[in-house]
C-alpha cells in the first residue's frame, strides 16, 4: 500500500506545499532557539522531498535545489545544536535521551 501511495498516488501539489511549510517552520523554530523541533521539521522536509522524487515530480535541476535546501536546514540545525551545547555539562534532558555534551 505504501509503495502504491509513494510511487503513484501521493499528491504532488500537496507535497510541494508541505515541503515549503515545513521549511518555513524549521527556520522559524531555529530563530526561536528550538533546535529539536526545528530538526524534526527538517526531517519532514526530507521526507516530502523523497516522496516528490519517488513520484518523478521534480526535474534534475529541481532535485539539486531541493537537496540544497534540506542540507542548508540540516546544517543550521546542527550548528544551533552544537552552539547550544558548547562549554556546558550535559543537561538532565540530554542524559535521559543519551545525548553526549
Amino acid at each position: 500500500q505504501f509503495s502504491k501511495y509513494n510511487f503513484e498516488l501521493a499528491d504532488v501539489s500537496l507535497l510541494r506545499q508541505s515541503f515549503t511549510s515545513y521549511e518555513a517552520e524549521a527556520k522559524r523554530l531555529l530563530s526561536a532557539g528550538l533546535v529539536k523541533p526545528a530538526y524534526e521539521h527538517v526531517m519532514k522536509c526530507s521526507h516530502a522531498f523523497n516522496l516528490l522524487d519517488a513520484r518523478g515530480a521534480i526535474s534534475v535541476s529541481e532535485r539539486v535545489t531541493y537537496i540544497g535546501r534540506v542540507r542548508a536546514l540540516a546544517c543550521a540545525a546542527a550548528q544551533a545544536y552544537v552552539k547550544r551545547h558548547e562549554g556546558r555539562e550535559t543537561s538532565d534532558e540530554d542524559k535521559k535521551e543519551n545525548i553526549p555534551a
